[in-house]
């Protein structure tokens, strides 16, 4: 059953600091994303915006700050119990298995959720006729749509999608992004979006993030940024 929505955020993020063994690549992190919504989390590569979804995740200790989902603070660096509260992440590499077909990955997904492998195709249709094709033989864009319907498979409360249109064609990625809206609103999830498809990422979200050498440069809702890219474009260039 899923849990009441009262408005309060489902993911936070308080001063969070991560990174790798000493070295901090994220500094001061303050995010909160409510259900149905979704925050873009937007910068240059190295900002450190895989390195804030490998952390919420629980596959990268915290280096300082605070994880909590649904109001309970995460225990750090484990996967298995941000998993269990409902976090789900969508790798940028897919993570999936090549010899596996559509069928076997959305089943094996959701045995925990006891969700039905079928209900993917409300969102992907384009994955019905590809139901018995291993991973491994499927395009691009539908191996990402694969990635994603996997994910929500688990039921996830919050899903962590990073570089969902990484290596696709321009064609395929205005059919795609939009998908992330109706993910939020549907499943009443919170959604944290890592992408550099800035324009089509504002027009999905509802709140955005610029992050730039680990530290937020800019945070506030979509829309604004959308009627002033230049703001963001200042914020990846710096100072001139």
């Amino acid at each position: 059953m899923q849990p009441v929505n009262d408005g309060s955020p489902l993911l936070e993020c308080d001063e969070l600091v991560a990174g790798y063994g000493r070295v901090e690549v994220v500094r001061d992190l303050d995010l909160a994303v409510r259900p149905g919504e979704v925050l873009a989390l937007l910068g240059p590569n190295g900002a450190g915006k895989t390195t804030t979804l490998l952390t919420i995740a629980g596959l990268l200790r915290p280096l300082g700050g605070q994880v909590r989902v649904g109001g309970a603070d995460m225990r750090p660096e484990d996967a298995v119990g941000a998993n269990a509260a409902g976090v789900v992440l969508v790798p940028d590499d897919r993570a999936l298995f090549p010899a596996l077909t559509v069928a076997e990955h959305l089943t094996l997904a959701g045995r925990r959720s006891g969700s039905n492998p079928r209900d993917a195709l409300d969102v992907f249709p384009a994955l019905s006729s590809r139901w018995d094709v291993a991973a491994g033989a499927l395009s691009g864009g539908e191996q990402q749509m694969l990635a994603v319907a996997r994910a929500l498979a688990q039921v996830p409360r919050v899903l962590l999608i990073d570089e969902m249109t990484m290596d696709l064609a321009p064609v395929i990625v205005e059919d795609l992004l939009p998908v992330v809206r109706r993910i939020a609103k549907d499943h009443d999830a919170a959604v944290l979006l890592v992408e550099q498809h800035v324009t089509l990422a504002l027009e999905v979200a509802d709140h955005a993030i610029v992050m730039v050498h680990g530290e937020t440069a800019l945070h506030g809702p979509a829309v604004d940024f959308a009627a002033d890219p230049g703001s963001i474009e200042r914020a990846y260039l710096g100072p001139r």
